[in-house]
């Protein structure tokens, strides 16, 4: 479990604090959705839960702290977190190696570096790379690759360690609607082998359909809490800068025209 209590963060530089009063528990196997206007604190949430702030790009926690499985994880080497906690970026280009020969190479060095065996490596790497459905570019050097394709790299790379707790900042933004579904279907697999998720996205169609929880941000707290389905539902995230799923949507628009939305879309 991962578990943010009363976390407030502030950017080296910052005179006030990013986040405030964060209390977040992704427990083993859970998925939860992070939504939110851009500014709104999505990234700096995932950078904090993945250690990399204040860890690696400074800053300082003002209140609270993480604790990974019961651990507290403060002043931890970042070494320890990155066995613990996987982290995705939007951007492919920061997370591709450059050391790499070819897409195999580039999924397999995350288990290698874990120094499992070589036949396990193998295999989790083949693996990976069909629950992506991109088994075809494994011979393709990464830097040929289209940012879509590069994204689905990074995040088989991801699937490919099958850590025990996952946090992904917008892992779809560069993908098209099958690469979106691919990933969504991906990451449901991986929950249901007991790892936990952050996803932050704004792609809430994704969300309502994989997350079992959503927060929405606003300001750098936490607006709403709760059950996907109940929070994706609520107008209100409007007037935070969050689109509704497209259900919601649909249905809002049939009621408006006197129409009964379970007996159009049944």
């Amino acid at each position: 479990m991962l578990v943010l209590s009363g976390v407030s963060y502030r950017y080296a530089g910052y005179a006030r604090p990013v986040l405030h009063d964060i209390d977040l528990r992704l427990a083993d196997g859970e998925i939860v959705g992070v939504v939110g206007a851009n500014e709104s604190g999505k990234s700096t949430l995932c950078l904090v839960a993945s250690g990399l702030a204040p860890g690696s790009i400074g800053g300082a926690l003002t209140g609270g702290g993480l604790s990974i499985d019961g651990e507290a994880m403060a002043d931890k080497p970042l070494h320890e977190f990155s066995t613990r906690v996987g982290i995705g970026f939007q951007n492919p280009a920061t997370q591709l190696s450059g050391v790499t020969g070819s897409v195999f190479e580039e999924v397999a060095l995350g288990p290698m570096n874990l120094g499992l065996t070589q036949p396990e490596t193998v295999e989790r790497t083949k693996a990976a790379l069909a629950t992506l459905g991109i088994d075809e570019l494994w011979d393709r050097e990464p830097r040929r690759l289209s940012g879509g394709q590069g994204q689905l790299v990074v995040i088989a790379s991801l699937l490919a360690m099958r850590p025990p707790h996952l946090v992904l900042d917008e892992p779809t933004a560069q993908l098209d609607p099958e690469g979106t579904r691919l990933v969504g279907e991906a990451l449901r697999k991986l929950a249901a082998s007991g790892t936990a998720m952050l996803i932050a996205e704004h792609k809430t169609d994704l969300l309502d359909d994989l997350c079992h929880r959503v927060i929405a941000l606003d300001d750098g707290r936490i607006a709403f809490d709760g059950p996907a389905g109940t929070v994706l539902e609520d107008e209100r995230l409007v007037a935070l800068g969050v689109d509704l799923p497209s259900r919601v949507r649909v249905a809002s628009a049939l009621v408006s025209r006197g129409l009964d939305p379970a007996a159009v879309l049944a």
